[in-house]
C-alpha cells in the first residue's frame, strides 16, 4: 500500500526546507492536495504532477531525497 501523495509532499517540504527549486515549487504545492495518482489538480492529473515534480527536482539531493523520489517513481510505475 502506498502513502498518500500529500504525505510524501510534506516529507519533501520538511527535508528540502526553504530551498525548494523555483521550478519544482508549484508541483510540490499541488502535491499537497493529492492523495492518489488519479486525482486531479486543475487540469493536471496526479501522474503528470509527480512527473513534472521529478523533472524539476534535480537539486533535491541526499539520502532522504533519493528515498522520497524513489517512492514517487514507484507510484508512477504502479499507476
Amino acid at each position: 500500500m502506498h502513502r498518500p501523495i500529500f504525505e510524501i509532499a510534506k516529507d519533501i517540504q520538511n527535508e528540502w526546507g526553504d530551498k525548494v527549486n523555483y521550478a519544482a515549487s508549484p508541483y510540490l504545492e499541488a502535491m499537497r492536495f493529492l492523495s492518489l495518482t488519479t486525482d486531479k489538480y486543475g487540469c493536471d492529473s496526479g501522474t503528470e504532477i509527480l512527473a513534472y515534480f521529478l523533472s524539476n527536482a534535480s537539486s533535491f539531493r541526499g539520502e532522504k531525497a533519493r528515498q522520497l523520489k524513489s517512492e514517487i517513481r514507484d507510484l508512477l510505475e504502479n499507476y
